[in-house]
């Protein structure tokens, strides 16, 4: 095991799960975070509290962060970066801004360390069990350093070329399922209405050609009435913006993500930043005073496949 001791910086819902993996794998894990409490459970797993980034930083050949918005992306890197040196490896998991990412790449290639960005999708259940699909960026021999790594984070592992490509496709896919979560809302209440039973419209569309991952796991917690699918609304609002933000810089008017902005920001106007982005089907359950529950259905996802070895798409 060439970098033995790697930093986790940012233990969020999605970031714990990640760096429980790691441990597991026999890594040691040094963390930090500004909520200590979030690392309870992994200290009693093995990890190491660093109490500053710096101490992190010294302690380590490879540093991961995984953090809620591109403003505290480069809080971190900003704070990192005099300690940086050649030998050092960043790993960026969190879903952000490609041209930032590309800005911040360029101050650690110019300490003569490495970077890549390797964004995460599947669900917060993958990243617990250690199935989630990672997109990376960056040149092939970081990314060849970096896979034993990422090999314990995710199972499917795609290569996007340099810097920038694999947050712009992390960004893309966000948005595809976000329009394909209000599509569901509208479908289920087209089916309500109709008298369908949502236990059988649930699995008519999963054998169906309108089935997609997003119903067959956010669709689980909205028929339960949970909603948990441990994403916030305020995240999807910052992935929908850098979406439309992105289709501006290039000069490509869209028509559709406009609209689903609106409809995310009218959601969390409505129930809050930090509820669960699935409620944004909510709207029409309270528009029309129905609900979509229907029994047999969990509260949480949870990922019942067994944990496989990372390979590279």
């Amino acid at each position: 095991m060439k970098d033995k001791n790697i930093g986790f910086i940012g233990l969020g819902n999605v970031g714990k799960k990640i760096a429980n993996n790691l441990i597991k794998n026999g890594y040691n894990l040094y963390i930090n975070d500004l909520n200590q409490k979030s690392s309870t459970k992994l200290i009693q797993n093995g990890a190491i509290w660093c109490q500053s980034i710096d101490t992190l930083i010294k302690n380590v050949s490879v540093f991961i962060t995984c953090l809620p918005s591109p403003k505290s992306v480069k809080k971190v890197l900003s704070d990192s970066l005099p300690l940086i040196k050649k030998g050092h490896l960043w790993i960026e998991l969190s879903t952000t801004d490609e041209e930032d990412m590309k800005s911040l790449a360029k101050l650690i290639i110019n300490k003569n360390a490495e970077v890549i960005e390797a964004p995460l999708s599947g669900g917060q259940h993958k990243a617990e069990s250690g199935n989630i699909s990672v997109l990376v960026g960056g040149n092939r021999d970081s990314f060849n350093r970096s896979f034993p790594i990422l090999s314990c984070i995710g199972h499917n592992i795609l290569h996007c070329g340099e810097i920038g490509k694999a947050s712009t496709l992390k960004v893309v896919t966000n948005y595809l399922a976000s329009i394909n979560l209000l599509a569901i809302g509208e479908a289920l209440m087209v089916c309500k209405k109709y008298g369908i039973d949502l236990k059988t419209a649930y699995e008519g569309i999963k054998i169906s050609s309108g089935n997609s991952f997003v119903h067959e796991t956010e669709s689980q917690v909205i028929l339960n009435g949970s909603y948990n699918i441990n994403f916030t609304m305020d995240l999807v609002k910052k992935d929908m913006n850098l979406f439309n933000e992105l289709s501006k810089k290039i000069n490509t008017p869209l028509e559709i993500s406009p609209f689903v902005l609106e409809i995310f920001k009218d959601a969390q106007k409505k129930y809050g930043s930090r509820a669960w982005s699935s409620m944004v089907v909510k709207r029409l359950e309270d528009k029309f005073n129905l609900d979509f529950r229907a029994p047999g259905f969990p509260d949480e996802l949870v990922d019942n496949e067994k944990e496989e070895n990372g390979y590279e798409i």
